[in-house]
């Protein structure tokens, strides 16, 4: 079974991010998140900014990567900084009322003709912990429709009174409702390596 490394923030508050903002940057690091974590990238800036760190966006080679959950190959050094709630989402006007895990899995595996189901790439985080936490080995049915990110999941899911979706809970906004929570799932920093140093400092600011 995979381990998640996870640093105890009191043992780092020595190391913690302190005021620098009159301070010539102490380094460059290379930082990626997936759509789904980038409430958390936002973060991350802000610990930059404190620490007197340049951060750079770098899809190839990033120094520390966010994401929600694991990937099935996953062999890098991970770090829960966080946790996320994942939900299954609807317009207010939507026909579907609150879901059991059962009517959550048929609903996407079979569909039903009455509303649209939106489902994310296969390849995405949010989307890999869905099939996790819900449709455990189940395929989702193939009339389902794809959104490129949350972003556009949300303004579908606020703009369509038959559409039915998934949601990270830091993406819920407008007038939409959950009707199922799917549960939570850890918030990931995955480094090249041990981290040590500047990206040391900036994880134990991110879990705080």
């Amino acid at each position: 079974m995979k381990q998640v490394l996870t640093f105890l923030v009191s043992s780092l508050l020595l190391f913690s991010c302190a005021p620098a903002s009159n301070e010539t940057p102490v380094g460059v690091v290379k930082v990626y998140a997936t759509s789904a974590a980038r409430p958390w990238l936002t973060e991350l800036y802000g610990c930059a900014e404190k620490s007197a760190t340049v951060l750079t966006v770098n899809t190839q080679e990033p120094d520390i990567s966010l994401r929600l959950g694991e990937s099935e190959d996953m062999i890098s050094p991970a770090y829960q900084i966080d946790e996320e709630e994942l939900l299954i989402v609807t317009n207010r006007e939507s026909p579907v009322q609150n879901l059991s895990l059962e009517e959550a899995q048929s609903l996407f595996a079979a569909g039903n003709p009455s509303v649209q189901v939106w489902v994310y790439p296969s390849g995405e985080d949010v989307q890999m912990a869905f099939d996790q936490l819900v449709m455990k080995g189940r395929p989702v049915t193939s009339f389902a429709q794809v959104a490129v990110n949350e972003q556009e999941m949300s303004d579908l899911l606020n703009a369509g009174s038959n559409l039915v979706g998934i949601l990270p809970r830091h993406w819920k906004t407008g007038t939409v409702r959950d009707v199922f929570s799917a549960g939570k799932v850890p918030v990931l920093a995955i480094t090249r390596g041990e981290a040590q140093g500047v990206i040391l400092d900036l994880l134990s600011c991110l879990q705080k």
